[in-house]
């Protein structure tokens, strides 16, 4: 049986860092106000916070949908949409080890600028989260997020970016948004 490897304490540092700066940029690029980024409520998990059924075999992440509730409140009116946003660790640490000119911290930008790109688009009713078992659906949801994601990452400087981009071309060259 494979072990499967989780974020050490520095690439925990790089994920941090990663989260920080993609929950900026997509919020700039949708203009959304602090009250509204507050409204889409999301939580970033990590292998080993994640329960067995978060964890994929393939994808780097994935996002979950649940409905959260405050504590003693059982009126169903007062539930809300809960996005997990589920890193796969071993996932994404076997493709940088694999691909040696993909470096982690720019890797991570794109994979969590693309999962927030996700929940907004869910929050903002522009996909509907239940469409995900449509294939369809799914891929040309797939296509419109990652070209919303190399606009938005497109304008920063980050060492290692465009190893990033030339991994993901094919998302945008099929989408007819060819970087």
């Amino acid at each position: 049986m494979q072990t499967l490897r989780c974020f050490n304490t520095e690439e925990l540092l790089k994920v941090d860092g990663a989260v920080k700066l993609s929950e900026e940029l997509v919020n700039n690029y949708f203009k959304m106000s602090s009250g509204q980024w507050l409204k889409n409520r999301y939580d970033i998990k990590t292998a080993k916070d994640l329960a067995f059924h978060e964890c994929i075999d393939g994808p780097f992440a994935q996002v979950i949908k649940y409905e959260g509730r405050k504590k003693d409140v059982s009126l169903g009116s007062s539930s809300f949409s809960l996005y997990k946003v589920c890193l796969q660790d071993n996932a994404i640490l076997t493709m940088v080890s694999k691909k040696k000119d993909l470096l982690l911290e720019p890797f991570l930008l794109y994979i969590l600028t693309h999962e927030l790109v996700h929940i907004v688009r869910f929050s903002k009713f522009k996909q509907r989260y239940e469409n995900k078992d449509e294939a369809e659906v799914t891929l040309d949801e797939e296509h419109k997020v990652h070209c919303l994601t190399y606009m938005i990452l497109k304008p920063i400087s980050v060492p290692g970016l465009s190893k990033v981009f030339e991994f993901y071309k094919d998302w945008f060259v099929n989408s007819g948004s060819e970087i």
